[in-house]
């Protein structure tokens, strides 16, 4: 059985309950080592073997999974965050089923939720925003026209930008150019939940600024929003006059 976790968005111990089963109980594990911190290793049993994916590509670590698997070995592919979020599983789902390989999904902790607790801040507030756009700008990788930062900025929601740190001064450009004023609250957030970790605040206008001033070009994610400001309005969840299938308005 070949297992696909998430490993969470940095801090060992944030890992799922079933993925540090998975690990410890694996014969095999393929990290993601540009990624996952190393010392969600140490989940795993003596003799397991490692391969770190970051120095190989899909048919090497295709390779290592079928040999694997007729050795009839338990496999973790260990993956950042959640892998439903940029983590490229699609295309080994895909190859297993086509080797008739068994395999289940493990879900993690995604980096966009370790960036919210680093910040102290809850994404989806009443009359700010109740939507949040998880994009990425175009790179080497390309984006469609119809998902760039300018397109989805023009509706002033929460927005986590994901592998953009490098491109600052151009995904500023596009915020700005999108809709969001200058001075709309944004944060950088790097290595969430790391000992390292790195929080920046500033604004769309200020962004690029902020990412030179302290050398953040990797490993961080951007957030943009009012959600990042002081003005909101409570839930209507525990208003006391709104009533619930729980609990009635109070008279």
């Amino acid at each position: 059985m070949v297992h696909i976790v998430g490993a969470g968005c940095g801090a060992p111990d944030l890992i799922t309950v079933r993925g540090a089963r998975l690990i410890g109980a694996a014969d095999v594990i393929i990290y993601a080592g540009s990624l996952v911190n190393p010392a969600l290793l140490d989940y795993r049993k003596e003799g397991c073997q490692v391969f770190n994916s970051a120095r190989m590509t899909l048919d090497q670590v295709m390779e290592v999974i079928k040999e694997s698997n007729d050795e009839r070995k338990d496999i973790v592919r260990l993956h950042t965050g959640d892998p439903c979020l940029y983590g490229a599983i699609r295309e080994q789902m895909d190859r297993l089923e086509d080797l008739g390989i068994p395999y289940e999904y493990c879900p993690g902790v995604s980096s966009f939720s370790g960036a919210a607790a680093a910040l102290k801040a809850e994404y989806t507030l009443p009359d700010v925003s109740q939507s949040v756009i998880i994009t990425r700008m175009a790179g080497r990788t390309p984006v469609p026209e119809r998902e760039s930062i300018k397109s989805f900025a023009s509706h002033h929601a929460t927005m986590v930008i994901f592998l953009s740190t490098g491109m600052t001064e151009k995904v500023q450009e596009e915020l700005l150019a999108g809709g969001y004023s200058e001075d709309t609250p944004a944060a950088i957030v790097y290595k969430a939940t790391w000992p390292d970790q790195k929080v920046v605040r500033c604004t769309c206008g200020t962004l690029h600024q902020a990412a030179v001033e302290n050398d953040l070009h990797n490993l961080a994610l951007i957030t943009v929003g009012d959600f990042l400001g002081s003005d909101y309005d409570f839930s209507k969840l525990y208003d006391p006059s709104f009533s619930t299938a729980f609990r009635k308005a109070d008279e």
